[in-house]
C-alpha cells in the first residue's frame, strides 16, 4: 500500500515554489486543483485515444455524445482535448491550460471554476511560475496502477488537512477535524457490523453541511475497512463554494457519483429534497443566525408544519443549529424500511436553551417524546480551529436496540485528551486512535459508570406550572408622597379637573390606613368621589402595597391573584402535579395555588411541558473548599517570602 501521508507531503512540497509570491492561506488553492487535474489526467489516461476518436465524429453523434465519451472513457468524465500537462509548451501555457481545463466534461469542469482556478493560473503566470508548478505536477505518477482510488482519497484528505492548518483563522467554519470525524462516524457506523460484513451491501451517507468532504470521506473509509465489498454511496451539500469545489474533487477521486454533492444553502434551498438516508452525520456551524432565510423557513413551518422539516418547532433566529437537527431527522428512512442514524456535533445551547414551550423546547421534546435521541456525549473544550467552547455530538436512531428504547445515554469524555504539540488556531487539544476506541467502547457497552449515566427520556421532561398567591392590598390615602406619585401620573392629568379636586378631598377625609379594598372603595365613594373601575385601578396603583394582613381581594367571589408575587416551577414529567405542589410549595406558602388556566397545547392539562437537557449537573463532582487552617497557612508562607524579597531589595 502507497504510503498516503509520504505522498501528500511529495505533492505539498510544491508549496516551495510558491513561497514568497503566495501567502501560505493560499498555497491550497493552487495545490489542491492541481492535485486533482494531475489525478483526473492519470485516470483517463488508457482510454484517451477511445475518447479523442468519438470526439473527433462529435457532430455527427448530437444529443447522444456526452454519454458516449464517457463509455469511452470508461468513467463518469471525460477530457476532449489532446493536450495534457507534459505537452502544455512554454510559451503559451495559460492559454493552453485554460483551453485543457475547459475541456473537461461539465461535472468535472465546475469543480474547477469553484476553485477560482483561472484566477490563480494567471497569478502563477504573472509570478513566472506556471510553467514550474506545471512541470512539477506532470512529473508526478498519480494513475491508478500507482495509487488506488482509496489511497488517492487518503492522499488528497492530507492535502486538506494541511490547506486546513495552513489557512486555520477559518478553517473550522469548513472543515471538521479528523480525530472528531472518525469519533462521530464509528459512532454513527457502530450499531451495524453484522450488516456492512455482508457481501452486496449496499448504504447511503448524507451531510448537509458538507464542507471540504470530511464526514463523507470517513464514512468511505469506515465502509471500507468493515467490508471491502460494501458499497456507500454519498450525498451532500455545501454553501461555501471553495469548500464545494474541495469536496466534489475528493469525491470524484473516490469514484463517488458527484452529482450528489450539491451547492446551496441547505436549510433554504434543500437540493435533496425527496431523498432519505441510511446514515447522516454533520457539523453544522455555531451559534449562526439564520436572518438571511428566516422567511422561507417560516414559511415552510407556516404552511407544511409537520409536512415540512419544521414542523416541531422553530428556535431564535440567533442560533440554526437545531434547524440541521430537524432538517436531517426529516431525511430519516421510516423504521420498517431500516430506519436511520444521525451524528450531529452541537454546541451547548440546544441542551438547554429556551423554556417550556419555546422553540428549542418544542424540539427537544419532539425528539425526546418521539424516542430519536439515543445518546450525547460531551466533547473536551479546545477541540475545534476557531473555537475553544463546550462541544457534544448527539447521536439519533429511528431503530434502536430493545435496551435503548425510551432511554439516553450520556457519556462525559470532557477529560479525555492528548495536548498538541502544536496549537492550529483554537484547537489545542486532540483524541488519540486509542481515545477514540475507548469512547466508542463504552458507547457501545451500555454500562452506566461515573463517566455513563443511563436515563428514562420522560426524565428529561417537566411541567412549567404557574403559581399565584392571592392579592392583599393596604391603601393609604394620606400619604404625601403617595399622592404626589399620583398627581404626577399622565393618565391622572386626563381627569376631569373638577374630578380630580373632588377625589382629592374625598381622600383628605378618609382614615391614615385601610386593610380592605372593599372597605377603601366603599369609603372613597360615601366621601363624594363616583370613580369608574378604570379610575380607581389609578387610585389602587399609587395608593396600595402588599400587606399579608389585609383582606384577601376578591372577584366574583374568587381570590384575585397578585402578578407581583407569582411564580413558577418545574414539576419533572415523572412526577405528579399535585404530590410536587403539596411537598414543595404549600409547606412554604399555603394560601398558593396552581393557575389551572394556564395549560399544554398538546396535552390540555395544567402546565407547560417542556424538555431540557442538563448535561453538567448529572456529571458535577462536588469540590469542598480548603480548610481556614490551609489558607492561613499558604498566606503566611507568602507573606514570609514578600518579607525576604523586601529584604534583600534593602539590603
Amino acid at each position: 500500500m502507497v504510503n498516503f501521508t509520504a505522498t501528500a507531503n511529495f505533492i505539498w512540497a510544491v508549496a516551495d515554489l510558491l513561497r514568497g509570491d503566495f501567502k501560505q492561506s493560499q498555497y491550497g488553492r493552487v495545490i489542491l486543483p492541481f492535485t486533482l487535474l494531475r489525478r483526473l489526467e492519470c485516470v483517463l489516461e488508457p482510454t484517451k485515444d477511445a475518447v479523442l476518436q468519438i470526439a473527433g465524429q462529435g457532430e455527427s453523434f448530437g444529443d447522444a455524445l456526452p454519454a458516449l465519451l464517457s463509455n469511452a472513457a470508461e468513467q463518469p468524465f471525460y477530457n476532449t482535448s489532446p493536450m495534457t500537462l507534459g505537452n502544455l509548451g512554454e510559451t503559451q501555457i495559460l492559454e493552453n491550460l485554460e483551453a485543457y481545463v475547459q475541456s473537461f466534461s461539465p461535472e468535472a469542469r465546475e469543480i474547477f471554476d469553484h476553485f477560482h482556478f483561472s484566477e490563480y493560473l494567471e497569478m502563477l503566470d504573472k509570478a513566472n511560475l506556471l510553467y514550474l508548478v506545471v512541470k512539477k505536477f506532470a512529473s508526478m505518477d498519480l494513475s491508478p496502477a500507482k495509487i488506488s482510488n482509496y489511497e488517492m482519497g487518503l492522499a488528497f484528505e492530507e492535502l486538506i488537512r494541511k490547506f486546513a492548518e495552513s489557512s486555520n483563522e477559518t478553517a473550522g467554519e469548513h472543515f471538521t477535524p479528523r480525530d472528531i470525524v472518525h469519533l462521530a462516524t464509528s459512532l454513527v457506523f457502530m450499531d451495524d457490523d453484522e450488516s456492512l460484513t455482508q457481501a452486496g451491501a449496499i448504504r447511503t451517507l448524507y451531510d448537509p453541511t458538507a464542507g471540504t468532504g470530511g464526514f463523507l470521506s470517513e464514512g468511505t473509509a469506515l465502509m471500507s475497512e468493515m467490508n471491502q465489498n460494501a458499497v456507500i454511496r454519498v450525498h451532500g451539500q455545501e454553501l461555501n463554494p471553495e469548500s464545494y469545489a474541495i469536496c466534489k474533487g475528493d469525491m470524484l477521486i473516490k469514484n463517488q457519483e458527484v452529482a450528489n454533492i450539491k451547492l446551496g444553502n441547505t436549510l433554504s434551498d434543500d437540493q435533496l429534497q425527496y431523498e432519505k438516508f441510511d446514515y447522516m452525520l454533520s457539523n453544522p456551524p455555531f451559534g449562526v443566525d439564520w436572518k438571511k432565510v428566516q422567511k422561507v423557513i417560516q414559511s415552510e413551518h407556516k404552511v407544511k408544519g409537520y409536512g415540512g422539516r419544521f414542523g416541531a418547532g422553530l428556535p431564535r433566529v440567533s442560533d440554526g443549529s437545531l434547524l440541521f437537527l430537524l432538517h436531517l431527522i426529516s431525511k430519516m428512512k421510516p423504521a420498517d424500511e431500516g430506519g436511520s442514524r444521525i451524528g450531529i456535533i452541537l454546541n451547548g445551547s440546544p441542551l438547554f436553551t429556551g423554556g417550556a414551550g419555546s422553540g428549542e423546547s418544542e424540539i427537544r421534546r419532539y425528539i425526546l417524546e418521539n424516542d430519536l435521541l439515543e445518546g450525547i456525549i460531551a466533547l473536551p473544550t479546545d477541540m475545534f480551529y476557531n473555537t475553544g467552547i463546550a462541544t457534544y455530538i448527539w447521536v439519533l436512531s429511528n431503530r434502536k436496540s430493545e435496551e435503548r428504547k425510551s432511554k439516553v445515554q450520556l457519556v462525559n469524555a470532557t477529560d479525555v485528551f492528548v495536548p498538541m504539540r502544536k496549537s492550529l488556531g483554537s484547537k489545542r487539544r486532540m483524541f488519540s486512535e486509542e481515545q477514540i476506541d475507548s469512547i466508542v467502547k463504552q458507547y457501545g457497552e451500555y454500562e452506566p459508570s461515573e463517566n455513563c449515566k443511563i436515563f428514562d427520556t420522560a426524565a428529561f421532561g417537566y411541567r412549567r406550572i404557574t403559581v399565584e398567591r392571592p392579592l392583599q392590598l393596604a391603601f393609604y390615602p394620606q400619604d404625601e408622597a403617595r399622592l404626589s406619585a399620583l398627581s404626577a401620573d399622565k393618565a391622572w392629568a386626563k381627569w376631569d379637573e373638577s374630578l380630580r379636586l373632588q377625589t382629592l378631598e374625598a381622600l383628605a377625609t378618609l382614615d391614615d390606613k385601610y386593610l380592605s379594598r372593599d372597605g377603601f372603595k366603599k369609603a372613597v365613594t360615601k366621601a363624594g368621589a363616583k370613580l369608574s373601575a378604570a379610575q380607581f385601578k389609578l387610585l389602587q396603583k399609587h395608593l396600595s402595597e402588599h400587606d399579608s394582613e389585609a383582606e384577601v381581594c376578591t372577584t366574583k367571589g374568587k381570590p384575585e391573584a397578585d402578578s407581583n408575587l407569582r411564580d413558577y416551577e418545574n414539576v419533572p414529567l415523572t412526577e405528579s402535579v399535585e404530590d410536587y405542589f403539596a411537598r414543595e410549595v404549600l409547606p412554604h406558602v399555603p394560601d398558593a395555588w396552581i393557575d389551572e388556566s394556564k395549560t399544554d397545547e398538546k396535552d390540555g392539562k395544567a402546565g407547560i411541558v417542556g424538555y431540557e437537557v442538563p448535561f453538567n449537573r448529572h456529571f458535577y463532582k462536588y469540590v469542598p473548599p480548603r480548610s481556614l487552617e490551609e489558607i492561613d497557612a499558604e498566606l503566611d508562607a507568602l507573606s514570609a517570602e514578600i518579607m525576604t524579597l523586601l529584604q534583600e531589595v534593602h539590603s
